[in-house]
């Protein structure tokens, strides 16, 4: 497979193929990179941290796949910081990193094949119902992402993203191969709660 060089940005979090990121910039080199991605119209992956800490010059220990993240908006916030809102594209995995001397972690990189398209497995036949009830409260980040009730992958994906899981159990599900096997774990955790009576 072909390889890339592309700027890693380490995060305690994990983004999923399709999902929503924001992110406040301060440190000059991320903020140099961001002007960069924006400028080329490029993207850099978020990678989660597995361990030490990203701030600093210490030890630092990545998951070996992560996601392309792709700027879909940016902002002065309130406190004068850049903020970036940001979706996931493809995934990638990490075939070597570095950090160069301005700090930037960047790395060679390579396109892991996408989920299939996939039917929801009779199974899982719930999980479509509670996320699309869930939808309307997912709030401003959500509500313009088109909806695909009907995919394994996009489904599986959101509900992972919006589970409260471990960021380690988020890595494991990102990295799975097989939609229906992605949603067949997160099967057990999701109920469909009854609808409200009216009043």
């Amino acid at each position: 497979m072909t390889e890339r060089t592309m700027p890693l940005f380490p995060l305690g979090t994990v983004l999923f193929p399709g999902g929503p990121l924001s992110l406040r910039i301060f440190e000059p080199r991320y903020v140099d990179m961001i002007g960069r991605c924006m400028r080329e119209g490029t993207g850099f992956v978020v990678v989660l941290i597995v361990e030490g800490r990203e701030a600093g010059s210490g030890a630092l220990t990545t998951a070996a796949v992560g996601t392309e993240a792709r700027i879909v908006d940016f902002n002065q916030l309130d406190d004068g910081l850049l903020g970036i809102t940001c979706v996931g594209a493809e995934r990638v995995r990490v075939v070597r990193a570095w950090r160069q001397d301005d700090g930037l972690n960047v790395a060679e990189v390579t396109a892991v094949a996408p989920d299939p398209a996939t039917a929801i497995p009779p199974d899982c036949a719930h999980l479509p119902a509670a996320l699309e009830r869930l939808w309307p409260e997912l709030g401003p980040t959500y509500a313009a992402a088109a909806t695909r009730y009907d995919d394994a992958a996009w489904v599986g994906n959101r509900l992972a993203e919006l589970a409260p899981l471990e960021p380690s159990v988020k890595q494991g599900l990102l990295e799975l191969a097989d939609p229906a096997e992605r949603l067949r774990y997160l099967a057990p955790m999701i109920r469909l709660a009854p609808p409200e009576a009216d009043a």
